[in-house]
């Protein structure tokens, strides 16, 4: 009978050792009955090897590539993962559990990934590294943290947490552009129907009764007559720039000029500061929560910045806690964070809990942003239909105003 060499979870820690068995089912089926969880199953001896190098190559033969998630399915593989492992049941039957799904989707397709790595013997945190890059290193060096203390399924929690509160925001910044989105889309095309079409048929109708156009609409007549016949270059020279620009930001030493850029601009800088800051304190909340240092808590941090001159700057930060400063001494050495925001992460430094003062923090400039959205949407709407209505109004009032004149000429 063939012995399977492995390690484990049990109540008491961590173990390794070896067991016979018919075949790897089997192995894994003694182990649950002996409440051990197993992270790592391999077959011993020369047959081992052999079978380890054919599941190797049947992987290398039947992969695709990377599996590719949108948020929503990241959120849903986690959350659903994490409640099989809450219930008791080991990781790999969790895996087949979600194998199952009578859903065809991408979930259903990374589990089975997934399962098939977990049976040959990779661990958890380095299968989902391999197969997926769309839950990134953060995810994957908790997912290896929690291995090795035997706390899976109480870090998959925090994680669905972690990334309900980053889902909640990304669309809390969505949903306030859409409505202004909309209302500048429909006065470029009010806009355009004026200048294109319903001025030059004003224009027929004054010239078969001898009148003519006030200035104004002569003139925006004559900008559209221009734009028609040399549309085609400004189609080019928009497309060239497009080219450029994009050229020039796919650039590594053009990233951080464009993203300090963006940050400066009036109202939307403010939004995405803050929006910044609540993601740098949850962050950090989720991953002192879950037992790591502060230095590698920072490190991973700065992996899941997405603006590269935060990163930047963050750098400099995680370089003076390494040398012994506090973190919020280091904070404010940057100037990058409000004061509020300091005295809050000072707060947990004398208390001694950090994590439940950046996750208080991070709620507090939760609700500041949700006023910044509401603020900036606010003032954007009613400027863009006061510009709206400015152009409609101005388009009608000079079509009006032809129209009443060439009555009183064929009047007269």
């Amino acid at each position: 009978m063939p012995t399977f060499a492995y390690s484990a979870h049990s109540p008491t820690g961590v173990i390794s050792g070896e067991i016979a068995a018919a075949d790897r089912a089997d192995a894994m089926s003694l182990l649950g009955k002996k409440r051990l969880s197993p992270f790592k199953l391999e077959q011993a001896g020369a047959a081992g090897q052999a079978a380890r190098a054919a599941a190797k190559e049947a992987t290398i033969t039947a992969q695709t590539g990377p599996i590719k998630l949108k948020s929503a399915q990241v959120l849903m593989f986690v959350e659903e993962l994490s409640d099989l492992l809450s219930a008791g049941i080991q990781l790999e039957p969790a895996l087949a559990t979600m194998e199952r799904r009578r859903e065809l989707s991408g979930v259903k397709t990374l589990a089975t990934a997934l399962r098939t790595k977990v049976r040959d013997g990779l661990p958890f945190s380095k299968a989902v590294a391999a197969t997926s890059p769309s839950f990134g290193n953060l995810f994957c060096a908790l997912a290896n943290a929690g291995e090795a203390s035997g706390s899976l399924s109480s870090i998959l929690k925090r994680q669905v947490e972690y990334l309900r509160s980053l889902a909640a925001l990304r669309s809390k910044v969505l949903f306030a552009l859409i409505y202004p989105a909309f209302l500048v889309t429909a006065a470029i095309s009010v806009t355009l129907l004026f200048v294109v079409y319903l001025i030059p048929q004003l224009m027929e109708l004054m010239d078969s009764t001898g009148g003519s156009l006030p200035m104004a609409a002569q003139l925006i007549l004559k900008f559209s007559d221009i734009i028609k016949s040399i549309w085609w270059m400004i189609l080019m020279v928009v497309i060239a720039i497009v080219i450029v620009v994009k050229s020039w930001l796919k650039r590594p030493e053009s990233q951080i000029p464009w993203a300090r850029f963006k940050l400066r601009l009036p109202l939307f800088g403010e939004i995405l500061r803050t929006r910044y800051y609540v993601q740098f304190l949850e962050t950090m909340a989720n991953l002192l929560g879950n037992g790591l240092p502060m230095v590698q808590a920072m490190q991973l941090t700065q992996q899941a910045i997405e603006n590269p001159y935060f990163r930047q700057q963050f750098d400099g930060v995680m370089g003076l806690v390494a040398e012994g400063m506090s973190l919020s001494r280091a904070l404010e050495r940057s100037n990058m964070f409000p004061a509020l925001l300091l005295d809050m992460v000072n707060v947990g430094e004398q208390t001694g809990d950090m994590s439940a003062a950046l996750g208080k923090a991070a709620e507090r400039f939760d609700r500041e942003l949700g006023k910044k959205i509401e603020k900036l949407t606010a003032l954007a709407q009613p400027a863009i239909v006061f510009l709206m209505a400015g152009l409609v109004g101005g388009m009608a009032y000079l079509m009006m105003t032809a129209i009443f004149q060439t009555i009183g000429n064929i009047s007269k």
